[in-house]
């Protein structure tokens, strides 16, 4: 399995060129197991499209269910061992709480996220894939 960060997802359904080669074959080669997305990716995407700053082909609940459709795509809760682990991660991790709730969903799952974000990339407690 594989974690996707929120803004790897996006690229990823909407086809945009920022996602690299290195990501697309990682997601392509993980769409016959499980291609992780957490639930605060939802809410992410949500917030972002509430506050102007994302504009989806679709309204945002159809364009989530679309999403969520994809080959190997498996949503993955927001379980109370994810939401405890999220406030004590090791090392020093900055405060965006989301960011927080899918790194601790990369490393309760034990393995890889997928993201671009210069701030999780810099953070050595969470592999991944860039």
């Amino acid at each position: 399995m594989i974690v996707l960060d929120t803004h790897i997802w996006l690229w990823w359904v909407h086809g945009d060129e920022r996602l690299n080669q290195r990501q697309a074959e990682a997601i392509a080669g993980h769409e016959a197991e499980v291609i992780g997305v957490s639930a605060i990716s939802c809410w992410e995407v949500a917030k972002l499209v509430e506050k102007g700053r994302l504009s989806l082909p679709l309204p945002v609940q159809e364009w989530l269910a679309v999403a969520l459709g994809y080959p190997g795509v498996r949503l993955l809760d927001l379980t109370p061992e994810i939401a405890v682990a999220s406030t004590q991660l090791p090392g020093d991790f900055h405060s965006d709480p989301a960011d927080q709730i899918i790194v601790a969903t990369a490393r309760v799952n034990a393995c890889p996220l997928i993201t671009s974000d210069s701030r999780i990339l810099a953070y050595s407690h969470v592999e991944t894939i860039v």
